[in-house]
């Protein structure tokens, strides 16, 4: 997972950063996104640098069996990519565990739902999750591969998005729960303030 990515896409939802700000970020992002890996190991010491979610919400569990039926979860690919094949293993254990289904869609796809997004298109892997009944309703989970509890803690969040959490709630548990976004020293005064 590219934790700058989804971090910007999110604040950018939220907060409504001005155009030229969040154009800057993205590229940013981009670049901190691509890190290309040639070997098992050298993905193994890629992952070792993102941190393990260990605090989970009292629903954790509950609420990703609970929706298992309502969501689908959807990984672009490709044959040959190491990130793809570790993000299938942590996926199909995941899927045994809350009984999600699982599918994939092609680079066309994955390629458009980016576009519309203003997500760069940086390869494979891209995990979304989206309403089963509704394909246009989609949210990025994942750039590439991440850990696996890292990943159930994003599709949970946003399962909860889906089913009618606010994004900005959304958002505040990433911070909570990720650190991946955490708020500035002058929004908390501003809060406080209020």
């Amino acid at each position: 997972m590219k934790p700058l990515i989804l971090a910007t896409v999110a604040m950018s939802l939220v907060s409504g950063i001005s155009e030229g700000a969040q154009s800057a970020a993205v590229r940013e992002a981009e670049r901190a996104a691509v890190h290309p890996v040639g070997s098992a190991s050298q993905m193994r010491a890629w992952l070792a640098r993102v941190p393990l979610t260990w605090t989970f919400p009292p629903d954790f569990a509950e609420t990703l069996r609970g929706h298992a039926p309502l969501i689908t979860v959807e990984m672009s690919t490709a044959p040959g990519c190491l990130p793809c094949g570790d993000m299938w293993k942590s996926l199909h254990r995941l899927r045994t565990r809350y009984g999600w289904t699982i599918r994939t869609i092609d680079a066309r796809q994955a390629l458009e739902r980016s576009g519309r997004l203003g997500l760069p298109w940086i390869g494979h892997p891209v995990l979304w999750v989206r309403p089963t009944a509704d394909p246009n309703r989609t949210i990025p989970v994942a750039i590439g591969t991440d850990h696996e509890v890292n990943l159930a803690r994003n599709i949970y969040l946003a399962t909860k998005m889906l089913s009618g959490v606010r994004p900005g709630i959304g958002l505040r548990a990433m911070a909570k729960f990720t650190g991946i976004v955490a708020p500035t020293a002058i929004r908390l005064n501003s809060i406080r303030k209020d």
